[in-house]
């Protein structure tokens, strides 16, 4: 069983530095630098990646906290009022951020009449291991609590040893990496792996979500039985299968292997 810990705040002069924060933006910079680095790799344009950057930072921002305020603490509207709608700082939700964050992706390569999925394969080895590491510092403060077990990976929460999801979740994501980047490494479902994270980490969302803690002081909100989190799963699972299932054009697969074709070439070269 994990022991429970507070980390204290990284004080730089006047500033309070969080651990959730430090880690949150750890996970950004490394989704940031793998997005690069995996572009350039498949000769693709690195540039419009580094702009969509910052877009899709502001959407997450926005995004995380409105899915937080609207659907899982929409007492806090009430209480607080409109201006809480303004108060992105206040609580955020990774779900919501994540959401958001696409959305902004989605808008920034529309205006610049780019195809988001000719970078999915990219998005996909870039996300899960950022997403992993900001993970982590929702571990770090214990945002996730889960129910009473007496599982080994347990924290020792004051009243009683407890799942912590922040911790399951960085696992999870952690596994999902790896295969993502094996496939990767043996060009095996090639422009696929967006797709294949959205169904992986669906599932492994959904089915731990069923692990949260319901008898807490802020406990998450519930519809017909599942959180918000669940629903967003359930469409990355049919996302995720109906992209997996669905039959790749000629031209498309004559393009997969005219890459991998030139890909196997310069390896032989270097």
């Amino acid at each position: 069983m994990i022991p429970w810990f507070v980390i204290p705040p990284l004080h730089l002069g006047p500033l309070a530095l969080q651990p959730f924060g430090i880690l949150a933006a750890a996970g950004i910079y490394l989704t940031s630098r793998l997005l690069v680095r995996k572009a350039v790799q498949r000769g693709l344009d690195p540039q419009p990646l580094e702009k969509a950057a910052s877009w899709a930072l502001l959407g997450g921002l926005i995004g995380g906290h409105l899915v937080h305020l609207l659907f899982y603490h929409p007492e806090e509207l009430r209480e607080g009022g409109l201006l809480q709608l303004f108060k992105v700082w206040d609580g955020l939700s990774s779900t919501g951020g994540v959401l958001g964050g696409l959305i902004a992706i989605l808008a920034f390569f529309r205006t610049r009449h780019l195809r988001f999925l000719q970078f999915g394969d990219v998005f996909a080895l870039a996300v899960a291991p950022g997403w992993m590491v900001a993970r982590l510092g929702c571990f770090s403060v214990h945002d996730h609590p889960g129910v009473l077990t007496n599982f080994p990976l347990a924290v020792a929460f004051p009243g009683g040893a407890r799942h912590d999801l922040g911790l399951y979740d960085a696992i999870a994501l952690a596994c999902i990496s790896i295969i993502l980047f094996a496939l990767d490494r043996r060009h095996a479902l090639r422009d696929r792996l967006l797709p294949l994270l959205a169904l992986l980490y669906g599932s492994s969302r959904f089915l731990l979500d069923f692990l949260r803690a319901t008898d807490v002081s802020y406990a998450d909100a519930r519809y017909f039985g599942l959180t918000p989190a669940q629903y967003a799963s359930l469409a990355l699972i049919a996302w995720g299968l109906f992209s997996l299932g669905r039959r790749r054009p000629a031209g498309d697969l004559v393009n997969a292997g005219d890459s991998l074709q030139v890909s196997e070439q310069t390896r032989d070269v270097v």
